[in-house]
């Protein structure tokens, strides 16, 4: 559900209430009374805006994401690559970050969050990846049948959890724009 009888602004302040009390109190803590009482708005408004609790959520990330990968077009795939790491604040991804996490161990608990996870936030930007891989595929950068095209999207999602699992640091800028040199393109055929 989308918040239709909301000015952009207003439901901009909603959902960076949500984040803000998300990076607060985590998401099992979070109640849309919190929320309410937040936004100073009723917990009715909410509800007949998004429904539910994991609905919110989703759509609060997906807000915090305005730009798709899919309308990234720089004519070359490291060039794409480098305008999705550009576009990134160091400081906004370490919050980020944080907040995911927490979030991953919610999913656990939580189907109705997965799967408007999944739905909101995850499918678009796999949608956007996939175009950006196929963009490549046709300027003959990338092979349509090379192994590793299906595992991109794990390769990113990987590059974020090990960093801070492995170095307790959070990813940045200058990471994720080696580990695309480094790993993912010559993963692609792209000997950097």
């Amino acid at each position: 559900m989308m918040a239709g009888r909301l000015t952009p602004e207003r439901e901009a302040e909603l959902y960076a209430a949500v984040l803000d009390l998300l990076r607060e109190v985590g998401y099992d803590a979070l109640t849309m009374d919190a929320v309410a009482t937040r936004t100073r708005s009723s917990k009715a408004t909410l509800y007949r805006q998004w429904g539910n609790k994991p609905e919110l959520v989703a759509r609060a990330l997906r807000h915090n994401k305005p730009v798709s990968l899919a309308e990234i077009d720089t004519g070359s795939l490291r060039g794409d690559f480098q305008a999705m790491v550009a576009r990134e604040d160091d400081c906004q991804m370490e919050k980020d970050s944080a907040l995911m996490r927490g979030l991953m161990r919610a999913v656990h608990d939580n189907p109705e969050l997965h799967k408007a996870l999944c739905e909101v936030l995850i499918e678009p930007e796999i949608t956007g990846l996939d175009t950006v891989l196929r963009r490549a595929v046709e300027r003959g950068e990338v092979s349509a049948d090379n192994r590793a095209l299906p595992y991109v999207v794990h390769m990113m999602v990987g590059a974020f959890a090990a960093r801070q699992f492995i170095e307790d640091r959070p990813v940045d800028q200058a990471f994720l724009a080696d580990y695309f040199d480094a790993v993912v393109l010559p993963a692609l055929g792209d000997p950097r």
